[in-house]
């Protein structure tokens, strides 16, 4: 497990390649809408890949520019908490999305709402926080998330895929995945005594040792 905590988002890298290899190989038996899914989960692993491995200094921003904690290597956000916020529960709902596609319109709609989430606080939430211009996964956030959420919406709308009850279920579900999944974990699961801890190369470079 331990592999797992450090290298999952290079994993996740591999999957991302492997998946556009695969949608190229056999593109003319998606839909639309499962295309888009499938290009979503891939948008998820490159956004995860630039905040902890090409740019790598997310961790060590949340900590230290939303958290101001003294500690930015394990606390609040951790590697074991990092690992459940996006494999556990960000891998498993954006691949259910794809997986079951126009059948639950409603939780691709909560993944694109978390993908949407992600643009607004890499853009606006993490550069005024911190006084900054950049933030590790805003490159990602507008080359691949963006695209995907402007896209999702054209798409089930043009060929009306969307019902009442899938924003209803969607909507809300995608708020608890934003708020709770996310914000509210890194407050349930924070230990300044862990043993998980992030590499120097995580955090920003003032901190670093």
């Amino acid at each position: 497990m331990d592999i797992l905590r450090k290298h999952w988002y290079d994993i996740g890298s591999v999957f991302a390649i492997a998946l556009l290899i695969y949608i190229f190989i056999n593109f003319n038996y998606f839909t639309h809408y499962q295309l888009l899914m499938c290009l979503s989960l891939v948008s998820l692993f490159f956004h995860q890949f630039e905040e902890y491995r090409i740019v790598g200094t997310f961790p060590g921003m949340i900590n230290k520019v939303m958290y101001k904690s003294e500690i930015p290597d394990r606390y609040p956000l951790n590697p074991n908490t990092a690992f459940c916020i996006n494999v556990i529960i960000g891998w498993f709902t954006y691949i259910l999305a794809a997986i079951f596609a126009e059948k639950m319109i409603w939780l691709g709609l909560a993944t694109i709402l978390i993908s949407f989430g992600n643009v607004v606080a890499h853009t606006f939430v993490f550069n005024f926080k911190g006084k900054t211009f950049f933030n590790a996964g805003l490159a990602t956030s507008w080359l691949v998330l963006f695209p995907c959420v402007i896209f999702f919406f054209y798409i089930i709308h043009t060929e009306k895929l969307v019902s009442l009850s899938d924003y209803l279920i969607g909507i809300p579900l995608g708020i608890v995945l934003n708020v709770v999944g996310i914000l509210k974990l890194i407050d349930w699961m924070a230990n300044k005594n862990t043993t998980y801890i992030f590499e120097q190369r995580n955090l920003l470079k003032k901190d670093r040792k």
